[in-house]
């Protein structure tokens, strides 16, 4: 059976076993739409939150950044992992005994201000479109290889699945849905790294394949690896290029941005008692370090066989020198580069015009390669059996989808719950609150996908830009809420304020006014993009105390609802009132 007749039984079938679950889980009020009523075990809740978490950039992205910067791509790991031990220790007990939906909630009751909770409105929904153009160009990537359709027909079948089970089924729905789709990720990401790093290494475990000598005798992996990239002009795959202070604020702004994201926090609220929010932290810290620490392995292993599969292998002389690939023929390529060819995604410059490719870091190069697609083509540059290649296709869906599925929900429940039922409309039903949050999610998928068909760059580094929003916006909010009681309203709205434009404002310049200008020379100091909203948190944390020392008072009835907050007792059920 060929690939695609695979993909569209796998597919179909993990497509088949969402629906199907959030039929089975159709929310029927309000508390099960936005938290599932409740009542999610904290394993599960660790898996749904993994799911979550675990989006396009994780499992079709991260790995192909590491392939191709090589240390430097590290920092996205350090960065999202670091961001659960912050969430556990600092701020999801907190949240949880406060006992609201939804992180404007606590903003607009913490900040006794319907301002501060249209502020962090619209913060979250800005975070969350930018994070959810990542996930669906991740979906349109996917179907356009594997079904061999258009990049945007395959965000259009990604926008209709989500539809129906994130609208349908609200949180509960999602969150049983997530469970479902963690397991198909991480099979469908494990199952590869597995086979290349027994036949690279002869290591079952990627992650000690990562560190051993290769099978073909041609030395350890990474000594191989740096040898290769330093002969192709790419430089040590091993020695890092980024400043240590652009490293530093990337991992920061991901770290804090990780603790800053609405639809993270908004899982921690599923569970039912405060106890069971670190416990289900701790689980899903876990199932995130199951797949994180394999990549380093993965974008190894794939990075040697792609640039063998072009350039030829390296050849071990006796003398002990070794003779790289000086191309491979054109016409004897094999498969996978012409299928991806299909999709632009790869494409071939015979320069020289010899008739072989040649990819390198110089002047030579011939090939250009998305790094969005090192993952999905790594099981057929591997030449494994065509059940793997269907796997990671339905294990990239459904990471994409369950991102994205969180996501709409936070918009949906932003507009309906905070904008409307808290701000607008208080007087609107349980039935009439939930009516404008299926529209909105509806309204939300809509400009998903055009976000989607035109991204502003690829998937990992769109979700690195929402990381910073995060942090430099809802984040201090929320840490000086429960932290501060002296933290007024003014000083929150002025901090989230000055902290989102100043960070939108230096992504936007580089990324969409001057792209060409976006170079080391020309960042603040150095700091990239990626990295800015780690300065963007502490121009937010600048402005809130500098403003709220020259306006009023904390009123003592918040200042003891922030002293309840801090005193670990009691449930902490989530309500709306």
């Amino acid at each position: 059976m060929d690939v695609q007749t695979l993909t569209y039984i796998i597919v179909g079938l993990t497509f088949a076993m969402y629906i199907g679950i959030a039929i089975w889980a159709r929310a029927g009020s309000t508390k099960e739409f936005y938290v599932a009523g409740g009542g999610v075990p904290p394993v599960m809740n660790g898996m749904a939150t993994a799911a979550d978490w675990m989006s396009a950039a994780s499992f079709i992205s991260l790995a192909g950044i590491v392939s191709f910067t090589g240390s430097d791509g590290l920092v996205y790991l350090l960065g999202w992992t670091g961001g659960y031990v912050l969430l556990a220790l600092c701020m999801v007990p907190y949240l949880r005994k406060f006992g609201k939906f939804t992180v404007p909630d606590f903003i607009g009751d913490r900040y006794y201000s319907d301002t501060a909770r249209i502020v962090a409105v619209v913060c979250a929904i800005f975070i969350c479109f930018t994070y959810i153009a990542g996930q669906m160009r991740g979906v349109g990537v996917v179907f356009s290889r594997f079904l061999e359709v258009e990049i945007e027909t395959g965000v259009v079948i990604g926008m209709a699945v989500v539809f129906f089970y994130a609208v349908l089924g609200g949180m509960k729905g999602i969150t049983y849905t997530q469970v479902a789709q963690y397991c198909v990720l991480i099979f469908a990401f494990m199952v590869p790294a597995i086979f290349i790093s027994v036949m690279m290494t002869g290591n079952p475990i990627p992650q000690i394949g990562f560190g051993s000598e290769m099978v073909d005798g041609s030395g350890y992996l990474l000594a191989k690896l740096d040898g290769l990239s330093e002969e192709l002009g790419f430089g040590a795959y091993t020695e890092g290029r980024k400043s240590t202070l652009d490293v530093f604020c990337i991992t920061g702004a991901l770290m804090i941005g990780t603790a800053g994201l609405p639809h993270v926090i908004v899982r921690f609220f599923t569970v039912p008692k405060v106890k069971d929010s670190r416990i289900s932290a701790g689980w899903t810290l876990v199932f995130i370090g199951i797949m994180y620490t394999t990549i380093p392995a993965l974008s190894s292993f794939a990075r040697v066989n792609m640039i063998e599969t072009i350039n030829g292998p390296t050849v071990q002389m006796q003398d002990g020198s070794k003779v790289y690939g000086q191309g491979t023929s054109y016409a004897d390529a094999p498969s996978w580069i012409k299928n991806w060819e299909k999709t632009g995604l790869i494409t071939f410059d015979d320069k020289n015009g010899d008739g072989k490719m040649f990819y390198s870091g110089d002047e030579r190069n011939e090939m250009k390669i998305d790094r969005d697609i090192m993952v999905l083509a790594n099981p057929e540059i591997a030449d494994l059996p065509a059940w793997v290649i269907a796997l990671v296709a339905a294990g990239g869906l459904a990471a994409a989808l369950s991102t994205s599925a969180g996501l709409l929900l936070v918009i949906s429940t932003s507009v309906s719950h905070d904008l409307m039922k808290k701000t607008l409309r208080p007087d609107i039903s349980d039935k009439q609150e939930l009516m404008w949050a299926r529209g909105a999610a509806a309204v939300g998928i809509v400009l998903a996908g055009i976000l989607g068909i035109y991204p502003p760059d690829f998937v990992a580094a769109v979700v690195a830009f929402a990381f910073g929003l995060a942090a430099s916006s809802l984040f201090p909010a929320i840490i000086m809420g429960i932290f501060s009681k002296k933290m007024n309203k003014e000083g929150a709205v002025a901090g989230m304020i000055v902290g989102l434009v100043f960070t939108a404002a230096y992504i936007i310049y580089f990324k969409f006014v001057n792209p060409a200008a976006n170079s080391p020379d020309n960042w603040f100091l150095g700091i990239s993009p990626e990295g800015i909203g780690t300065i963007g948190m502490l121009v937010n944390f600048g402005t809130a105390f500098a403003v709220s020392k020259v306006t009023g008072d904390v009123p003592q009835d918040v200042v003891d609802m922030v002293d309840s907050i801090r005193v670990p007792k009691g449930a902490g059920e989530a309500h709306d009132h």
